[in-house]
């Protein structure tokens, strides 16, 4: 009976060991699977990007931007969602750089976000330089407590990497929400995106931060200083989900400028509401919206330091002038878009009326259906207005589309030209105007229209 029980444990033995060791082979085999499958959905990933049709209203070529001295880029591809793909950034800023930033005002914030907010809120060594990684394809957002120990992570490992305090290295990310951050993938990319950083490598961070876009975005303006030239760079990602309150739009704006940080965040401050919080695609405020703004004090050009004086007031003009080109670009680039339109409303009693009636026209999904039919539905226009909640006397209302008047004194006018008005409506680039009568207020906003491929890109933007 002893010699039984002692062979039939052997072979439960024998059995246990040729179980562990499918175990291994399956555990093995199933890791494999996934590891194919991520690379084939990258490879389909990538085959749809390069066959995915750039935006009609995209500029010829990525322009050339200038090299601004202190800062350094790095590109790479991390599989944060897929494999195959250039999908995260970083930018070093050297030693004595000056930080700003705007962020959206959205309650559903990222830990990004309320990162790089945190860390301006506070005391920054300015000393120490900074950093700023960008990461694509996750957004990093609505992912509870983890959200934050990925920021923590991700900063960390630059922070070691580039020889700097976590508190002067920001992040941003963009892409699905809900979905935990693989950051270990990012920080396992940080050495060897540290060893790739170079000051002409603006535009392959510009290619590594796109989602939807269907292309990169970049724009430069020179100013002369006292004493020299002072540059400005900038570049953005955006297609959709692209509302005012810091309308997923990210933003990175460098200059050789000397300025404190202090004057920095007011001139970005008070150019952001006429340019990126003046325009939407489709109403939808993001989680993730950032716009962070470096100098680095390697211009020869004296430092800025009075507001209003004229360099200071150049300065603010081109820094604008950036910041409205990538704006632009983002509708341009709108999901979708076949249509840009400047949306132009004048003679409101209050500057918050004009802003009211703008922002009505550009989300009517109405009138940006009547654009890309290209049908001069002038009708949705005046909808528009009337469900603003702005002050209005429809008898006192005129709408234009471009030069054409189309309807004053609360009718159509005597000379409507249907024909011409559907002949303006081909154009790509629109301006619908509206004259509330009432004031002297005024306000433009730039909006696309709403095409079926919008709905074909965010209904499948997930899978």
């Amino acid at each position: 009976m002893a010699k039984q029980d002692k062979e039939l444990k052997a072979k439960v033995e024998k059995l246990k060991t040729k179980v562990k060791k499918l175990k291994s082979q399956l555990e093995h085999l199933a890791a494999e699977a996934v590891e194919e499958v991520t690379e084939v959905m990258g490879e389909v990933a990538a085959k749809v990007k390069k066959t995915a049709p750039v935006s009609p209203l995209a500029p010829a070529s990525f322009p050339a931007l200038p090299v601004i001295e202190g800062v350094e880029f790095a590109a790479i591809g991390a599989g944060v969602r897929y494999a195959g793909r250039t999908d995260v950034m970083l930018a070093r800023v050297a030693p004595g750089a000056t930080i700003a930033g705007v962020f959206t005002t959205s309650s559903t914030r990222a830990a990004c976000v309320l990162d790089c907010q945190a860390k301006l809120a506070g005391k920054p060594d300015e000393s120490a330089g900074a950093a700023i990684i960008v990461n694509s394809g996750n957004a990093n957002a609505f992912t509870g407590a983890g959200g934050q120990e990925a920021v923590d992570a991700v900063t960390g490992a630059v922070a070691a990497a580039l020889g700097m305090p976590a508190s002067r290295v920001f992040s941003s990310s963009t892409g699905v929400i809900g979905e935990p951050l693989p950051y270990e993938r990012i920080t396992a990319k940080v050495g060897d995106l540290a060893a790739a950083l170079d000051p002409a490598g603006m535009e392959a961070a510009a290619r590594a931060i796109m989602t939807t876009d269907t292309f990169p975005k970049g724009a430069a303006a020179e100013v002369a200083g006292d004493g020299g030239t002072i540059r400005i760079a900038g570049i953005a990602k955006g297609s959709g989900m692209i509302a005012p309150n810091m309308a997923t739009m990210l933003v990175y704006i460098f200059t050789d400028a000397k300025i404190s940080a202090r004057n920095l965040q007011k001139m970005l401050s008070r150019q952001v509401d006429d340019t990126f919080n003046a325009i939407t695609v489709d109403s939808d405020t993001s989680t993730s919206d950032a716009l962070i703004l470096a100098a680095t004090g390697k211009s020869p050009a004296a430092e800025i330091t009075d507001l209003r004086s004229k360099v200071a007031k150049d300065f603010e003009a081109a820094l604008r002038s950036v910041m409205m080109d990538l704006a632009h670009q983002v509708v341009k680039d709108g999901e979708g878009a076949t249509k840009f339109v400047e949306v132009r409303v004048t003679g409101a009693e209050t500057a918050a009326d004009a802003h009211k009636v703008a922002m009505a026209v550009a989300n009517s999904p109405l009138v940006k259906t009547a654009i890309a039919g290209e049908d001069a539905n002038w009708g949705r226009v005046v909808a528009a207005v009337g469900k603003s909640g702005a002050k209005a006397d429809r008898d006192r209302l005129t709408i234009r589309f471009g030069d054409m008047v189309l309807a004053a004194n609360g009718w159509r006018v005597p000379d409507y030209d249907e024909d011409a008005a559907s002949a303006y409506m081909k154009g790509q680039e629109l301006v619908i105007g509206v004259d509330l009568g009432l004031g002297k207020a005024a306000k433009s906003v730039w909006t696309c229209d709403l095409t079926h491929r919008y709905i074909d890109i965010n209904a499948d933007y997930r899978s």
